[in-house]
């Protein structure tokens, strides 16, 4: 049940009107799910070169997280880490790692948010880039997650012939993720 708001400038609304918005916030939550299910398809549409296209990619790495026994948060994570892709590839860690904030643990984000220096160990060095780039996080308590993160799953996702599961395997996953913010 929506209404219309009657403020059209924030400093004239009053906290009964922030109430209301509050309450359709909460009661709208499972679209945001639904978007980043259409954000994660649009991604079979990149392939940039690579062997697979970047939602196979997404799809592999999960799987590889959910194999090796990661919790929600970090395989939904692992789903989701390009996905800023669908946007801007220069600088999709951050807008993936912003998209997840709300929904998952503050080491869950860090490790998204700097993926793409991990995984330059793998390839940062063909582009004139310090491939020992994720040595500036070492030392934080998220480090080792992102080192397997990156080393374990990420970088080695890029094959045609791995046995994926499906965006449908995950779905009912993203839905309870992004069902309940940490924060709003």
């Amino acid at each position: 049940m929506s209404s219309t708001g009657t403020f059209t400038r924030m400093d004239e609304s009053t906290a009964e009107q922030w109430q209301t918005i509050v309450v359709e916030t909460i009661e709208h939550q499972p679209r945001v799910a639904e978007r980043v299910l259409n954000m994660l398809a649009s991604l079979a549409d990149i392939t940039d070169g690579f062997a697979v296209d970047q939602l196979t990619h997404s799809l592999q790495t999960a799987t590889r997280a959910e194999e090796a026994g990661a919790d929600d948060e970090v395989v939904v994570a692992a789903l989701c880490h390009d996905i800023g892709k669908s946007v801007s590839v220069l600088n999709h860690p951050k807008i993936a790692a912003e998209i997840l904030r709300p929904y998952v643990r503050p080491e869950v984000f860090s490790m998204i948010e700097v993926h793409q220096d991990f995984q330059g160990r793998h390839y940062y060095e063909y582009m004139n880039q310090d491939p020992n780039a994720r040595e500036q996080y070492r030392g934080a308590p998220w480090f080792s997650l992102a080192e397997q993160f990156a080393d374990d799953w990420d970088q080695v996702s890029f094959d045609p012939d791995y046995p994926t599961q499906p965006l449908e395997h995950f779905e009912p996953l993203v839905r309870e993720v992004f069902s309940r913010p940490h924060s709003l």
